[in-house]
C-alpha cells in the first residue's frame, strides 16, 4: 500500500499529475472553489445534499463535469464523515465533506469527534445562508445560518473559518488543506457563506497553485534527543516498546520490528489504534487489546526502559503498571501529539511522567534510533508460550462465540491478503495475526457509536482495486445505529464484506450493570433489562438487502457459518458487497473487563 502513503508525500495536483489543466471560464464563485478543490487532487466529496452549497454542487457536477472530486451520495451527514474517515485510515488523505448549514453539522458532529480523536485529515466544507440578513429568504435562511456556525465543533477541529469574500474563501481552503495535512493530523472546517457561491465573478485573478502552499515536511528529532535516547536504551536490561499510531508504510513497519529485534524488547500493541508490529513476533507476547491485560501490566512493571512511539493514553497505560503513578522504569516517549490537546476534550488523556520527550515524527525517530544502534541483536525477553496462551479467552456459552466467528472467517478467506477495517470490543487480539501495517486499521477514535458502517464503507473505498480483501466485523449496535451508510457502498460499486456479531444487546453495557449490580448486592439477572434488542429480535440481513447488498443471516450454527462465510467471501472477491449477520453468544474477552472495575463503574458507553 505504500502507492497510497509515500513518506512526506503531498496529495496536490489533479491525478497526481505536475501540471494543472485549466477548465473553461470561471463564472461563478463557486466555480472556482470547486477548481481548486480540484487542484488539491481530492478524490470524493462526501454529502448529504443541502441547499446552503447548491452553488458548489452545481458547480462540481456541470462546471468540472467528469473532473474530480467525484460526488459520494450519503444518506445521513454523520456517514460522509465516517467514509471520510475510514478512507483516511487507509490511505492518510483526506477527503472533501460537505455538511448543510448548522443542521447537518448537528447530524455529523459526533463522526466529527470521532475523527478528531484518531487523528485523521479531512476538509469539512460547511455552509450557511448569506450572512447579509437583507438578503436571506424568509424563515428557512434565518433558522439555517448561524452567528459562529463553527462554535458547535470548534474544540475538535484543528482550524475553522468563516469567510465572507471569494478572495478569503479560497485563502481559507488553502490554509485549512495545509492545516489537514500536517502532523498530528486532524479535521479542519471551513464555512462558505451561499452568496460568495452564487455571486458571479467580477475581475478576478488566477487561482492560487496549491503547491505552493504545501505542509511543512515530517518533522525530524534533535540529534541530542536521539543521542540520550540510544545511551538510555543501550544501559536498558529489559526494554519496553509502546507502538501507538504509527504510519502505514511497509519500511517504517519494517524499521520498528528490526529496531525492537536490536534492542531484545518486548513489544505491546493496542487494538484502538492500527496494526503497527507482527503480533505473532516471538517479542510480542500478549495479545493486542482494547485494555491492557494483568499480564502485560506485570511485564511492562518489570521494564527498566520504556519507549513509547505515540502510544494512546500513556499516562493511563502506565498507572495500571505503576499504581502510584512513579515508574521505576525511565520512559522515553516520542510523539507530536501535545501540538493538538484542548482544553474542552480529555482525549489527551492522563498527564504521563516522562524522562525524555522527543518532538518528532515517529517514523523518522525510529530510522535515526536505528542509525545510531549497532547490528547486533540482543536478547529478548519475552515471556513463557504457557503465559502467552493463558491471556486468551472469553466468556464461553452455547452458540457461535467470537472465537468461532474468527476461525470461520479465517477458513473462508484462505490465503487471501485480508485487512480487517474494525473489530467488535469483545474481540481478543489472539483470534488473528497481524502481520503487515494494513492487516487492522483500529477503532473510531472517539468511542462513537454508529461509525462502523460508514468507515467500512470509506475504508473499502479506499482499497477498491488493490489486492486486499476488507472486512469489517461491527456489532449489531454498531450497525443499528449507522446502517444507511451501506446504499453508499452499493450505490458506488465498493466491493465490502461487513459481518455483524449480534449478541442482540448493547452487551457492554451489560457488562457495567453486572458490576453495578454485584457492587450493590442487588440482582445480577436484571442486567439485560433496557439493553437486549431480542423481542422482537430485527432482522439485519434484511436491512442491508435492502440497499443492495448481498446479504444472509441470522446465521446461528457453526456448520451453517462456514458454508455462508465461503459464499460471502466469493461475492466480494468477484467486487460486489456482501453482509453476513451472525448470532454470537454474549461475551467479552478479559482484555475488556480489565477498563471495567468499582473505581470506574460510571465511565464508559461503548456498544
Amino acid at each position: 500500500m505504500d502507492d497510497f502513503i509515500e513518506s512526506g508525500a503531498t496529495p496536490l495536483g489533479e491525478e497526481g499529475t505536475s501540471e494543472f489543466h485549466e477548465l473553461t471560464q470561471l463564472m461563478w464563485g463557486s466555480d472556482a472553489i470547486a477548481q481548486l478543490l480540484s487542484r488539491f487532487g481530492i478524490s470524493y466529496l462526501c454529502l448529504n445534499p443541502g441547499s446552503s452549497f447548491r452553488g458548489l454542487h452545481d458547480s462540481i457536477v456541470n462546471y468540472l463535469g467528469n473532473r474530480r472530486p467525484e460526488m459520494l451520495l450519503c444518506l445521513h451527514e454523520e456517514h460522509a464523515v465516517s467514509i471520510a474517515h475510514g478512507y483516511a485510515k487507509v490511505t492518510g488523505r483526506p477527503l472533501a465533506v460537505a455538511l448543510h448549514s448548522n443542521v447537518g453539522l448537528m447530524h455529523a458532529s459526533m463522526a466529527v469527534y470521532n475523527a478528531w480523536c484518531d487523528r485523521v485529515p479531512m476538509l469539512i466544507i460547511g455552509a450557511h445562508g448569506p450572512a447579509d440578513a437583507a438578503k436571506r429568504r424568509p424563515w428557512i435562511d434565518w433558522i439555517h445560518t448561524s452567528q459562529d456556525t463553527a462554535a458547535l465543533i470548534r474544540p475538535y477541529v484543528k482550524w475553522d473559518n468563516q469567510p465572507l469574500s471569494l478572495a478569503a474563501s479560497l485563502e481559507a481552503l488553502l490554509r485549512g488543506y495545509q492545516i489537514t495535512l500536517t502532523t498530528p493530523t486532524a479535521p479542519v472546517y471551513i464555512c462558505l457563506d451561499s452568496s460568495v457561491q452564487e455571486s458571479k465573478i467580477v475581475d478576478f485573478s488566477d487561482l492560487p497553485d496549491p503547491r505552493r502552499y504545501c505542509p511543512p515536511r515530517r518533522i525530524h528529532p534533535g540529534s541530542n534527543d536521539i543521542e540520550r535516547a540510544v545511551a538510555i536504551l543501550a544501559g536498558a536490561s529489559k526494554p519496553f516498546i509502546l507502538m501507538g499510531r504509527v504510519s502505514r508504510i511497509q519500511k517504517e513497519w519494517d524499521e520498528r520490528v528490526l529496531l525492537a529485534e536490536r534492542l531484545g524488547a518486548t513489544v505491546l500493541t493496542d487494538l484502538k489504534v492500527g496494526a503497527s508490529f507482527p503480533t505473532d513476533h516471538p517479542q510480542h507476547p500478549f495479545a493486542p487489546s482494547f485494555f491492557l491485560s494483568d499480564r502485560a501490566a506485570k511485564a511492562l512493571r518489570e521494564a527498566d526502559v520504556v519507549l513509547a512511539l505515540d502510544w494512546l493514553d500513556l499516562g493511563g497505560t502506565l498507572k495500571c503498571a505503576w499504581p502510584n503513578s512513579n515508574p521505576t522504569a525511565k520512559i522515553i516517549s516520542v510523539s507530536l501529539d501535545q501540538t493538538v490537546h484542548r482544553a474542552w476534550s480529555f482525549d489527551h488523556q492522563s498527564l504521563a511522567p516522562i524522562d525524555l520527550p522527543i518532538a518528532a515524527d515517529v517514523g523518522l525517530a525510529v530510522t535515526e534510533l536505528l542509525d545510531r544502534t549497532g547490528g547486533q541483536l540482543r536478547d529478548c525477553y519475552t515471556r513463557p508460550a504457557e503465559d502467552v496462551d493463558a491471556d486468551c479467552g472469553e466468556k464461553m456459552g452455547d452458540g457461535i462465540s467470537l472465537k468461532n466467528l474468527a476461525s470461520a472467517l479465517a477458513a473462508a478467506v484462505g490465503t487471501a491478503e485480508v485487512t480487517l477495517i474494525r473489530l467488535p470490543l469483545g474481540w481478543n487480539g489472539n483470534y488473528w495475526p497481524f502481520r503487515g501495517p494494513m492487516d487492522y486499521l483500529g477503532y473510531d477514535g472517539g468511542g462513537g457509536i454508529a461509525s462502523g458502517p460508514g468507515m467500512a464503507v470509506g475504508a473499502a473505498l479506499a482499497l477498491k482495486g488493490t489486492r486486499r480483501l476488507p472486512v469489517a466485523i461491527l456489532g449489531d449496535g454498531d450497525f443499528l445505529m449507522g446502517n444507511t451508510a451501506l446504499w453508499s457502498a452499493a450505490h458506488m460499486n465498493i466491493p465490502v464484506l461487513i459481518v455483524i456479531a449480534n449478541n442482540q444487546s448493547f452487551y457492554n453495557d451489560e457488562v457495567h450493570q453486572e458490576r453495578v449490580a454485584l457492587d450493590r448486592g442487588r440482582p445480577v439477572e436484571n442486567k439485560g433489562v433496557g439493553q437486549r434488542m431480542d423481542a422482537p429480535p430485527i432482522d439485519l440481513a434484511s436491512i442491508a438487502r435492502a440497499q443492495g447488498f448481498r446479504a444472509w443471516g441470522a446465521i446461528q450454527s457453526t456448520a451453517e457459518l462456514d458454508m455462508i462465510l465461503a459464499e460471502a467471501v466469493s461475492v466480494v472477491a468477484g467486487g460486489n458487497a456482501a453482509f453476513v449477520e451472525v448470532r454470537v453468544t454474549p461475551g467479552y474477552a478479559p482484555s475488556m473487563s480489565k477498563g471495567m472495575t468499582k473505581s470506574n463503574l460510571g465511565v464508559g458507553t461503548e456498544k
